[in-house]
This record gives C-alpha cells, structure tokens and sequence, in this order.
C-alpha cells in the first residue's frame, strides 16, 4: 500500500492567510483544493511538500455565476461536476461543459475543481510511476533524475498537459485573476502556462492562488472540444482539440482559434489553422486544409498512452471532425475512444 508522507496541514480562513503560508513556507508548501491529483503524487514521492495549504474554508473561492456584463465567472473551488453539469453555462459554452464533464470519473469529478484542472500537472510514462520504479532508471529530469528520458538530449522536460478544461479556456479567450503578496491580477489565461513540463505554471508564482475564471460572453461564438483517451472513462487526454470561433451571416468565418491539448507541455494554439480558416465558409476543402496544417506543430513524444505515430496521425483527424460538427456536416457522437 502506498501511504501519504508526513506533512502539516493548513486550514487559513482567508486569502491573505493562504498567500502569507505559502510566502512563508515557500518551496515547502503547495496549495491543495480537490487534491485528486496532488494526494496520488504525493503517496508516489513525485510532489513532496510538508505544508500543505487548503484552500476548501474560503468560501468566496466557490459557485459559478453571472457578471453584471453577462461575461461568466468561475470560482476556482467550483467543482468539475458543478461546471459539468451547469445548464445555463452549456448553452453558450458547450465546449467546456463537455471537457469538464469528461475529466476521470464522476467522484473524483465531485471533488475535483475548475481551478484544480488549470493547474493539473504534466504527465510523462517515466515520470507517473512509484519512487521504486522511479529510483529503478535513475529517476527523471522532472524529479530527482538529471535525463528527461523522453529525449535524453534535450535541457528540457516534455512531460505534457493533461488538462481537458485548459484548451477549452485558451480557445474562449478566459481570464484567470490571482491573489499574490503582491495583491491581485488578472491574466490571459494562456499566460500562466510555460513551455517546461516541470516550470509548466511559469507564469504564475507559486505564492499565487487563482481565485476566479472569467469568460466573456462574445455573441455568436460556437465552440466544442473532442478528447481521445483509450478507454470511455477515467483516462487523461492523450489528444485534446478545442476550437472557437463565430460565423458572418453568409458562413464566413472570423476570430477562429483552435488549441490543442495532450501534444506538448502547454495547450497549444494553431495560428497557421485559424488563418486558413478566417474569411472562409467551413467547406469540406477548408476543413481539410486546416486540419492537415495541426499536425506539424502538434509534437507528441513516447510519454504517454499509445504510440506517438498514432497519436500524430489523429491530430488532423481530429480537428477535421470538430469543424465538421460545427459546420453541421457531421452529428455529434459518443465519448472518443482509441480504436
């Protein structure tokens, strides 16, 4: 049986109580919100702190809700399932209802949250094992190791993103607000996220706690997320495709993003795609066209579930089949599972 290590719990009843903990113990400490990932890790000795500050007393860090301005806001502790499941949000933002409805299972979807899923850490085959496997190859360039045994000549560590909302909130534009020592700010969330699978957060200080998710309301927008993980339930992505954009009245169209989840150690935006697609109907050669032109950047290394070249060769396959959805010329169907 693996057992959790000894650490010191931490109950703050305010935001400026949390950021002074984390301030204080410093690379000791880690927030804890759900703590489905963060407990699984810490059994395994691949996140080791020995303060751990909850932030489940602060209660203004809960609910999802209506601006005056129409735009959504999500607190941080809002659960998966309460995003998930949130009627109102779904009618406009379908994209990520259907991603937070679709992270792991229905229990761990009650504990996990919003914010949680934003800073879900990376994922690597040599890097998600027990210590004893760990200790077995020397370890990794993640933790304790000196070799990111994905590409042994690279300076840096490929474990990738495997959060399913991330995308989804790059695609609809989401701003993140955060509390720190030095008060409060908000972001693009894109901003938050580097391109290091261990400093995954670089933009965000690790004294910093997300408060809120806001989205705006952009009148027009479609948006959907398709995930492929091998089996129906439970997994991480191994690819994650969310797409925005809004449509002229004649079909043209305009702002179009296409963000990429699973293929690198950040959600991975595709200008080349949205530049084939603005000003353009959604026509079978368009689709194609845009679709074909995701694979290049989309990079999926040996370090996850199956084989990099079949992950590869779905990038388009998979991009095509969500802008065949919303251009109404494919229906909807079950949760994508790897043949």
């Amino acid at each position: 049986m693996l057992r959790l290590p000894p650490f010191t719990y931490h109950a703050p009843r305010s935001l400026d109580e949390a950021v002074q903990l984390l301030t204080d113990y410093g690379s000791e400490a880690m927030v804890v919100a759900g703590g489905t990932d963060l407990y699984p890790k810490m059994k395994r000795r691949q996140m080791t702190p020995s303060h751990l500050v909850a932030l489940r007393g602060l209660r203004d860090l809960y609910g999802v809700r209506q601006t005056g301005d129409g735009a959504w806001q999500f607190g941080a502790l809002a659960t998966l399932t309460q995003v998930g499941e949130h009627t109102e949000v779904s009618n406009v933002f379908p994209a990520l209802t259907h991603a937070a409805g679709q992270v792991s299972t229905p229990q761990l979807r009650n504990a996990g949250t919003i914010g949680g899923n934003l800073c879900v850490d990376t994922r690597c085959t040599y890097y998600d094992q027990t210590e004893h496997w760990r200790r077995s190859i020397n370890y990794c360039l993640k933790k304790d190791g000196e070799v990111c045994w994905v590409a042994p000549g690279s300076p840096r560590c490929w474990a990738v993103s495997s959060s399913d909302t991330a995308p989804v909130m790059v695609a609809l534009g989401a701003q993140v607000h955060l509390v720190g020592p030095s008060g409060e700010r908000t972001e693009p969330v894109a901003a938050i996220y580097g391109t290091d699978g261990i400093d995954y957060l670089a933009g965000k200080q690790a004294n910093e706690i997300i408060t809120s998710i806001t989205l705006p309301v952009v009148e027009g927008t479609e948006n959907i997320y398709l995930k492929l993980r091998r089996r129906g339930s439970f997994d991480f992505p191994i690819l994650g495709v969310a797409v925005a954009l809004r449509r002229e009245p004649d079909g043209t169209v305009r702002d179009a993003r296409v963000v990429l989840g699973a293929v690198e150690s950040f959600p991975l935006r595709v200008p080349a795609a949205e530049v084939l697609l603005n000003g353009q109907r959604l026509t079978p050669e368009v689709i194609e066209a845009a679709a074909a032109v995701c694979r290049k950047p989309a990079r999926p290394l040996d370090n996850t579930d199956l084989t990099l070249y079949y992950r590869s060769k779905m990038v388009p396959v998979f991009v095509a089949r969500a802008l065949r959805r919303l251009a109404r010329l494919e229906t909807a169907g079950t949760d994508e599972v790897a043949a």
